[in-house]
């Protein structure tokens, strides 16, 4: 295998010189530090057997992690670094991990982050540096940070980084499923622990859905048992999950654009603010960006903060209800009245606007999609591909096997459960299956919906009403 990526030890086997343990173990860390090499170790949490051999291959096969140049680590460099994990102390207070690329912390040094929502500030209460017994951090080491209340795992210090620090990319989620507490009287409880649990784990999405329940993003079946575990284990509430369904998403069909002025005529308008907003469509992949076309500072900084957060949290609905992506959305007019507006009216307008302009745009809803690769004998080609077709899957190659067929395709996420429960007795048991998720594709038809938990911004007095009961914020 390491033979295929390096020449010298392609000409040791052609010569059939048999290379020395040492060599092998060279090339082995070169390439696993360039990621050609993916070493896989195999070990039990339960007897601690197979630790010892990770631990050495972590020291020995990786890469040092970089510690910056000598300006990156002076003290005068600004601070900058990443989030990496989160736990909770003794009275359940934040405890953030922080991994520092440039620049120095110490206690009660005042800090601002830069996350999913915008950025947010803090005052470090406590900082403890791993392995060592020092009250001062330094580029390239890691520590226990206490007092910051609304880190949250990803969250970057300091300005964005194109190298070390740079904010940490996982694929969106495909499955979502309700969450109810097993008895009743403890769903305010659940909640609570969902929403921890999504603070400290990246790959646990949570969010209010109707009539008590949770929704939960997942990314597979197996993640439910972990997080069923871990809300019994840790918090002490039995979780009921529902089915699983897929999470489709909507892209901006085409540009549009909405605006709201303060109304002075009237005493007491909805919101003292005004919002201007255009949303149009962006390239694949990038997901959610906002940009300004108002001059910035034209706003206190609390307000242009509270409108910037409010578009990525109002996008998580869409015109169908599922989250919105690929999309620009520009900031085309901003205002506020004197000493009465507040951050609150600025959260509260830009829904009302940002969905506006995303109705005059339009959206298009795409259903995630797994690439497939399945293997079938001989006889039972014409039956998998009718079964195939019949799920909606599309077969993109199809070439023979010494023992029959290759297929590869893309199939609707939602259908390879039911692929591979047919394939057995479609193939006598002799078919094999593999699947990742690969993207999406506009779904034909009427597009799926889900039920909106935000006062619905596109009919103005029930929202007006939802807000009147739980603030601007929720």
């Amino acid at each position: 295998m390491l033979a295929d990526h390096d020449d010298g030890l392609l000409a040791d086997l052609v010569e059939d010189r048999e290379p020395s343990p040492e060599a092998l173990r060279r090339a082995l860390a070169a390439q696993t530090a360039d990621g050609t090499a993916h070493p896989l170790f195999f070990g039990s949490a339960v007897t601690g057997e197979g630790v010892a051999d990770l631990l050495e291959g972590i020291a020995t096969l990786l890469p040092p992690a970089p510690t910056g140049d000598a300006e990156e680590t002076a003290g005068g460099a600004e601070p900058r670094g990443t989030v990496f994990a989160i736990e909770r102390g003794p009275a359940g207070e934040k405890i953030a991990y922080l991994r520092l690329f440039a620049g120095e912390l110490r206690v009660r040094q005042k800090v601002t982050f830069h996350g999913d929502g915008g950025e947010h500030t803090g005052q470090i209460t406590s900082l403890r540096v791993v392995g060592s017994d020092a009250g001062l951090l330094t580029a390239g080491d890691i520590a226990r940070l206490g007092g910051l209340a609304d880190v949250r795992v990803g969250d970057r210090l300091g300005p964005p980084a194109d190298g070390p620090g740079r904010r940490a990319s996982f694929t969106a989620p495909s499955l979502e499923t309700l969450v109810r507490a097993d008895r009743p009287g403890e769903a305010r409880r659940l909640r609570a622990a969902l929403l921890d649990l999504a603070d400290e784990d990246p790959l646990i999405r949570a969010r209010p859905a109707p009539d008590g329940a949770t929704s939960v993003l997942l990314y597979g079946e197996v993640q439910k048992e972990v997080i069923g575990s871990r809300l019994r284990e840790e918090f002490g509430v039995e979780a009921v999950f529902e089915e699983s369904r897929p999470v489709y998403t909507e892209r901006p069909a085409g540009t549009g654009e909405a605006a709201e002025d303060m109304d002075w005529r009237r005493r007491t308008p909805d919101f003292w603010a005004t919002v201007g907003l255009r949303v149009e469509p962006a390239p694949p992949g990038s997901g959610v960006v906002f940009r300004r076309e108002v001059e910035y500072g034209a706003l206190p900084h609390a307000f242009d903060r509270a409108i910037e957060e409010t578009v990525h949290r109002t996008l998580d609905q869409g015109l169908y209800g599922w989250p919105v992506t690929d999309c620009e959305v520009v900031l085309t007019a901003s205002g506020f009245g004197g000493p009465v507006s507040t951050a609150a009216d600025f959260r509260g307008l830009t829904p009302l606007v940002l969905m506006r302009a995303l109705a005059a745009a339009g959206t298009r809803v795409y259903e995630p999609c797994h690439a497939f690769e399945t293997e079938v004998p001989e006889g039972a080609l014409s039956p998998v591909l009718a079964r195939l077709a019949a799920l909606g899957a599309t077969v993109a190659e199809q070439a023979p096997a010494p023992d029959g067929w290759t297929l590869r395709g893309e199939i609707p996420a939602r259908r390879v459960a039911e692929a591979e429960r047919s394939l057995p007795g479609l193939t006598r048991g002799e078919g094999v299956w593999t699947s990742r998720p690969s993207g999406d594709r506009p779904v034909s038809g009427d597009p799926p919906t889900r039920a909106r938990t935000d006062g619905d911004p596109l009919d103005r007095a029930a929202y007006l009403r939802h807000v009147a009961r739980n603030g601007a914020s929720t």
